[in-house]
């Protein structure tokens, strides 16, 4: 059964950009985003890629950000 952690802070972003984790992202406890993983982020922005040419940008602020481990 695969594991769900929140990330929260700039260490939980760093740690799962650097391991490759797949993340969910929710945004008004809608899930608007599965199965890629972060290439990039800063204090305003999350850049999530799924596939070769899709890039997700997602806000800090109105996103929640969940890692998933297998």
């Amino acid at each position: 059964m695969p594991t769900q952690r929140r990330l929260e802070t700039e260490a939980d972003f760093q740690e799962a950009m650097d391991m490759k984790y797949k993340v969910r992202v929710f945004q008004d406890n809608h899930q608007i985003d599965s199965g890629g993983v972060i290439i990039r982020f800063d204090s305003k922005t999350i850049v999530v890629q799924s596939s070769v040419s899709d890039l997700a940008y997602h806000s800090r602020m109105d996103c929640e950000f969940f890692e998933i481990r297998k």
